[in-house]
């Protein structure tokens, strides 16, 4: 019986070793590898940010051709640090990222993970870049209890998801439109920073002062939904009447309304339910002013608060291996015809 063989009568019995995953996306190419304990052996990112910075924003034909030159040399790079032999690895199993993201991003990686799945003869899973997001603190917190509520925040999206435990999530809340880093960077681009836009405006805020503009905070009603376009078109309409108001003091007063009504509804939801640990997840997670609000609610709720940190905020492929381990353990091998899903909500995962 060969290896793989092996690997797979184990795999169904609810055994799953050491996993490399793969993600891309977005612009980001990663690859890591995670151990049966959820300890990062390796972790990898190869941007291509700086090919997207003057266009801003995120080109997707720009991000697929990224992908392609750089995926091998990211994944040889990655065994090598777990010292696992690049040629034949000891792995038992291959995760990748399916959707949500670019179509063209994700095509790339799902076709150099099933070709190494089939190479190696392991089993291959799809993972939802989103349940990637929620398995990241298992790679971080070794006091991590059930169940959580975790505020996932990023570019393309914006929930209040509730875990009862692993692999388990209720999506309570969404944005209607833009999505808080979406917002970051329309109004950061609007202002004539940089891109990203979430880091440029954090910075400038430390410097202002976030009542120097009135602007409004949405959805202030019981249900759990965010909306960020009002706000993004506020800044628009304040900083024509005030153009004199520096633009330290806008990035202040941007950013509070925003955490605000983040923090509003996290609160929201920490009242209707019983958790023990409260979660931050996603790009905007690394948000300064985010992440005291979030620490001082888990404090005044008296929860665990989980943080992640810079490395984990950002789009990696350590929480897709993390989010495959648990896949393959509990759901099995994805078929090799799998698709790229460039819309798959969260909500769709069973």
């Amino acid at each position: 019986m060969t290896r793989g063989r092996v690997q797979r009568t184990l795999l169904y019995a609810g055994w799953v070793g050491v996993v490399l995953g793969i993600e891309t996306s977005c612009d980001d190419t990663a690859a890591a590898v995670v151990d049966e304990h959820f300890h990062v052996l390796s972790s990898v990112v190869e941007s291509s940010l700086d090919q997207h910075r003057a266009f801003g924003g995120v080109v997707p034909e720009l991000a697929g051709r990224a992908h392609v030159t750089t995926i091998a040399p990211v994944i040889r790079r990655a065994l090598h640090e777990a010292g696992l032999d690049p040629l034949a690895p000891a792995l038992d199993g291959v995760a990748v990222t399916s959707g949500p993201g670019l179509i063209g991003s994700l095509l790339v990686g799902l076709s150099t993970a099933k070709a190494l799945a089939l190479v190696w003869d392991l089993p291959f899973v799809g993972v939802n870049h989103l349940e990637g997001h929620l398995f990241a603190p298992l790679l971080e917190s070794s006091d991590l209890t059930w169940p959580l509520m975790t505020l996932l925040v990023s570019g393309g999206h914006s929930l209040i998801v509730f875990q009862p435990g692993p692999g388990e999530h209720e999506v309570l809340g969404e944005t209607i439109d833009d999505a808080a880093g979406e917002a970051f960077d329309k109004v950061a681009r609007w202002l004539g920073l940089g891109y990203p836009g979430g880091p440029e405006i954090d910075r400038l805020a430390h410097e202002g002062s976030p009542d120097a503009l009135k602007l409004p905070v949405s959805m202030v009603g019981d249900d759990l939904d965010l909306s960020f376009s009002g706000l993004k078109t506020a800044v628009v309409r304040a900083t024509e009447r005030h153009p004199e108001v520096p633009l330290a003091d806008v990035a202040a007063s941007f950013q509070r309304a925003l955490c605000e009504q983040l923090l509003r509804k996290l609160r929201q939801a920490l009242e209707r339910y019983d958790v023990k640990g409260v979660a931050l997840a996603g790009g905007v997670a690394a948000n300064s002013a985010l992440r005291s609000g979030v620490t001082q609610l888990a404090r005044e709720f008296a929860v665990v608060c989980h943080l992640p940190t810079m490395a984990m905020c950002t789009d990696n492929a350590a929480m897709i291996a993390a989010a495959g381990l648990f896949r393959l353990r509990h759901g099995g091998a994805s078929e090799l015809n799998l698709s790229a899903s460039p819309n798959w909500q969260l909500a769709e995962v069973s």
